[in-house]
């Protein structure tokens, strides 16, 4: 049992000696000063000459949907009630002017309302019930 106690003490005595080292590393870390990181450069010229194709073909369609007094989900809704064989997502695309996250949404709300159901992969018609 001694024998066990003796090497208890050895473990304690080196965990001490060890946390005091850290102690000391630590404090002459601290003392160090930190080197500052270099100041990123501002890409200004670039953004201010990217032409915004995007906000510009949004506000068209917008104005296209509002021009017939329709909503995206009723223009959506209609191309694909109109449709004989059902929609596809590039036919809804060409005849909303609709851009694809535009689409993504309405065909997902219009089909949790239970107004449209998927025939197959990418082509939709309009729910029976």
């Amino acid at each position: 049992m001694t024998q066990l106690q003796d090497q208890l003490k050895n473990v304690s005595k080196t965990l001490t000696n060890l946390s005091r080292q850290l102690e000391s590393i630590s404090k002459k870390i601290a003392k160090v000063p930190a080197k500052k990181a270099p100041a990123k450069q501002k890409a200004v010229s670039k953004a201010k000459t990217t032409p915004k194709k995007h906000v510009a073909s949004k506000a068209a369609n917008s104005k296209s949907a509002a021009a017939k007094g329709k909503t995206v989900l009723e223009s959506v809704f209609d191309v694909i009630r109109r449709s004989r064989n059902g929609a596809s997502i590039a036919k809804l695309k060409d005849k909303t002017g609709l851009e694809a996250r535009q689409l993504s949404n309405a065909l997902y709300k219009l089909s949790r309302r239970g107004r449209i159901e998927a025939k197959s992969r990418g082509v939709y018609i309009k729910s029976k019930g």
